[in-house]
């Protein structure tokens, strides 16, 4: 049954539907949570998506890139030639099945209680789902016709190292002339309930290994040997001493994290030779990947001359400010939920890092409180729910 078209449909056009499996969100959400597609393995997942797009008139172009075990599938798909071209953004890859107990087969899509169970149900099978299915019900109210374009940009590397997915598939959309004008990655925002949160950016992500040399000795004869974990803990302290900052208009203050200190020594009369320490830095747009590396190299030189030290950003932050798109996202957002949605941007890194050097990207999904655990599952009026947002979503943006 339809709902009562509301005083914000546009073009006569009637308000999203409401069934269970509206735009046939459930059918390819089982589909999909049906192929064991941990990383880096596919498990025909995009294959399936693939096919159900090519039937709704999607143009599909898979995109493989890597060699060995780095190959990693990937899909772009577009439906309509014009602007404004809207992307979603999203992986058919999940993490192992871990070692806990599921109440069904983590690969079975099975429904108890209204709840729809496998891995990727929520993280972000669920998601892509119901995406497709909101494409289904806009094109069933416009003829099959769309004033812009819609298209899908989906890896089957988000979970894993992330050097096949996204980024190589952007590489190619630019140079094909395909970035979109704003786009919508589908994962799980939402912390407890459905509407609460719309993310518009990420803390950046750096990762340090320090590794300081010395000369091993016994302990009771120190001035025959150089400790090196003395100076790791000087550098350390330094480090840690003073807070980054204390937070900007959109984001927390930055966080520095100390993860691990290893010596590797099972004696207790042994000065060791070499001493080690990890450590993970979030930070928000008060810093860049690249003057954080510069302060920890300082600091670094000044307490442990020729320390070895390895550098890797993952990300740097971003943000999008309010615009069309994160306007049309979060009134759709509250249309539906009745939750004025947040925009946060807290919590990991995902995807968007990458797109937010093309367009701007605001994030929102479904309740990720089950996501990676043994029984993830997602509420079945939750896939419907965010089909509708969707759906609305569309219908505002490309009025």
């Amino acid at each position: 049954m339809s709902e009562t078209p509301t005083g914000n449909a546009t073009r006569g056009a009637q308000a999203p539907v409401a069934q269970e499996d509206a735009g046939g969100v459930l059918t390819l959400a089982r589909d999909l949570i049906r192929c064991p597609s941990v990383t880096p393995d596919d498990g025909c997942a995009i294959d399936v998506l693939a096919a159900v797009l090519r039937q709704m008139g999607f143009a599909v172009t898979p995109l493989v890139f890597g060699e060995g075990g780095a190959r990693t599938p990937n899909l772009f798909a577009r439906l309509g030639t014009g602007h404004p071209h809207v992307c979603f953004a999203g992986h058919t890859d999940v993490v192992p099945v871990g070692d806990a107990a599921w109440r069904s087969d983590p690969f079975g899509a099975q429904i108890h209680d209204g709840l729809l169970y496998g891995r990727g149900a929520c993280d972000m099978k669920g998601g892509i789902a119901a995406f497709v299915a909101a494409v289904r019900c806009y094109l069933a109210r416009h003829g099959g016709r769309v004033p812009g374009s819609i298209s899908l940009l989906i890896t089957g590397d988000e979970e894993g190292p992330a050097t096949n997915g996204t980024v190589r598939v952007l590489e190619w959309m630019e140079a094909q002339g395909q970035v979109p004008d704003f786009c919508l990655v589908g994962e799980p925002t939402n912390p407890q309930q459905m509407g609460e949160v719309i993310k518009i950016g990420r803390r950046g992500s750096l990762n340090a290994t320090i590794t300081v040399k010395g000369v091993q000795g016994h302990v009771a004869y120190p001035h025959r040997a150089d400790n090196p974990v003395h100076r790791l803990l000087a550098l350390l302290q330094e480090l840690t001493a003073v807070p980054l900052d204390t937070g900007s208009e959109w984001f927390e203050p930055s966080s520095l994290q100390v993860t691990s200190i290893d010596v590797g020594n099972s004696a207790t009369n042994v000065i060791p030779a070499t001493a080690c320490a990890r450590l993970n830095i979030r930070f928000n747009d008060l810093h860049t990947g690249a003057d954080l590396s510069g302060w920890i190299r300082t600091v670094c030189a000044r307490h442990a001359p020729g320390a070895d030290v390895q550098i890797r950003i993952s990300g740097e932050s971003f943000l999008t400010q309010p615009t069309a798109g994160v306007d049309a996202l979060r009134d759709a957002v509250a249309k539906v939920t009745g939750h004025a949605p947040r925009l946060d941007t807290g919590g990991g890194t995902s995807d968007a890092r990458f797109i937010s050097r093309y367009c701007p990207v605001a994030e929102f999904g479904l309740v990720g409180a089950s996501m990676h655990k043994a029984d993830e599952h997602v509420p079945v009026a939750d896939l419907t729910q965010l089909t509708r947002i969707y759906d609305m979503f569309l219908e505002r943006l490309m009025a």
